[in-house]
């Protein structure tokens, strides 16, 4: 009697159920950052006759441009974040 209850059960067996998952996984992704331009800085032509205000002037306009272009970095490298 017990081998024929063991029998049916497995008998009433049905296939399993396949069940498809959505799995999120982060890929990495190259940065596409926009190149950028080095200026021509403004003391780069300076000679050493010019004078003391033409010196000034030209490092601190050279001051602007390095800032400027240390933001334009900055925006360039915190788009890849």
């Amino acid at each position: 009697m017990v081998g024929v209850l063991a029998l049916a059960g497995c008998a009433s067996r049905t296939e399993p159920q396949v069940q498809y998952v959505r799995v999120e996984v982060p890929v990495q992704v190259p940065c596409r950052a926009p190149d950028v331009a080095v200026p021509s800085w403004a003391a780069a032509g300076l000679r050493k006759t010019d004078s003391l205000e033409v010196k000034v002037r030209a490092l601190l306009a050279e001051r602007r441009q390095r800032i400027g272009y240390e933001k334009e970095l900055e925006a360039a490298a915190s788009s890849c974040r």
